[in-house]
């Protein structure tokens, strides 16, 4: 009996002490768990200097973690198991987690900097009034292409694709609701058509498109442009910027039927731990100054009006970026399908892809 306490003590002592050095490496460090954030976000979709900025003002360690697509987002933070305090999900995404419950209501309160984002981007369909969600970046699907490999020739249509000159030429994103969204387009139908005529009818264009069609890739595709692995490619925009950043033969245009104005926005998951810290970090990533910067690093394109006025001339002037009042009418945001409509998309979409095949 007299071993046994003797032993106790021994593992009770030791796991004291394994607390304590805990403790104090977390107190040496400056952060408890009190003062931690964990961010979810794209990958490549802040610049790091920023997070160090952030964590020097205000003594709040950031756990960045990041995602490659909505969906994947979505059931982590449905499953409960990992705390994230912010996450940066696109418009579809925020209207169908809202009816999931899986967000929680921003205090505008604790966000002076909201101030400076464009009315334009506010109190759209997907948010009303802004309750759940904040701008984050916003941009386009359009086409990159190299008018050097293409003899000379300009793409201002999504039907230009439809070129027989193009044959094995074209890299398409893999993304249903982009690449459907394209046939649907150059059929001057809307992105969120739910008429399954119609959107028969865009399976087979795009079956027809098959012979241009080199490959249907994932990130890889900034690469393979870049170096001229293919002529043309359909991407977000700021994917455009930074491959004709590596490549200056390169060129994105926004096509004239139209196409997807996306945005990506800040929210607050049910999962959030450090709540007012969020509130923070939302803020800092408002400030002007701090947007500008966020924006000039990953290239795409800042709703924070005010942030403007600290980004070279040569980007906010850029149309291709930041187009025209009368391009940005043809443009439109997706609509949250509902899962029978969305899995039907994904159906036709992976049709299309074993045809390819």
């Amino acid at each position: 009996m007299k071993k046994l306490i003797q032993l106790f003590t021994v593992v009770f002592v030791s796991a004291f002490a394994l607390l304590y050095v805990t403790s104090y490496l977390n107190s040496s460090e400056g952060y408890s768990g009190k003062n931690t954030l964990t961010v979810y976000n794209w990958g490549d979709y802040i610049d790091p200097d920023l997070i160090k900025k952030f964590e020097k003002e205000t003594g709040i360690k950031v756990i960045y973690q990041t995602f490659d697509s909505n969906e994947a987002m979505m059931t982590k933070i449905a499953q409960g198991g990992t705390t994230f305090d912010v996450a940066v999900p696109s418009e579809y995404a925020i209207s169908k987690m809202k009816e999931e419950g899986l967000l929680l209501p921003i205090d505008h309160s604790k966000l002076p900097n909201l101030k400076y984002i464009d009315p334009r981007f506010l109190n759209l369909s997907f948010d009303p009034g802004n309750k759940y969600s904040i701008p984050y970046f916003w941009g386009t699907v359009g086409i990159v292409y190299n008018p050097e490999m293409l003899g000379g020739k300009k793409i201002t249509s999504w039907n230009d694709l439809w070129d027989p000159n193009l044959k094995n030429q074209i890299l398409l994103v893999d993304g249903a609701r982009e690449i459907m969204g394209m046939a649907l387009n150059s059929l001057h139908y809307s992105l969120n058509d739910t008429n399954k005529a119609h959107l028969q009818e865009a399976k087979r264009k795009l079956d027809a498109l098959t012979p241009n069609i080199k490959a249907i890739v994932g990130d890889e595709i900034k690469m393979l442009l870049a170096n001229e692995e293919a002529a043309v490619g359909i991407v977000w925009s700021g994917d455009a910027a930074e491959i004709m950043s590596e490549n200056e033969k390169l060129d994105y245009v926004i096509p004239k039927e139209g196409t997807n104005l996306w945005f990506d926005n800040m929210v607050i998951p049910k999962t959030a731990k450090n709540i007012e810290g969020a509130h923070q970090f939302i803020n800092f990533m408002l400030d002007p100054k701090n947007a500008a910067q966020n924006a000039e690093y990953v290239g795409y394109s800042t709703p924070n009006a005010k942030a403007l006025e600290y980004l070279p001339k040569e980007i906010v002037e850029d149309e291709r970026f930041y187009p025209s009042d009368e391009l940005a009418e043809k443009l439109e945001v997706y609509e949250n399908l509902g899962k029978k409509m969305l899995a039907y998309y994904n159906e036709l979409f992976l049709e299309f892809k074993m045809h390819k095949k």
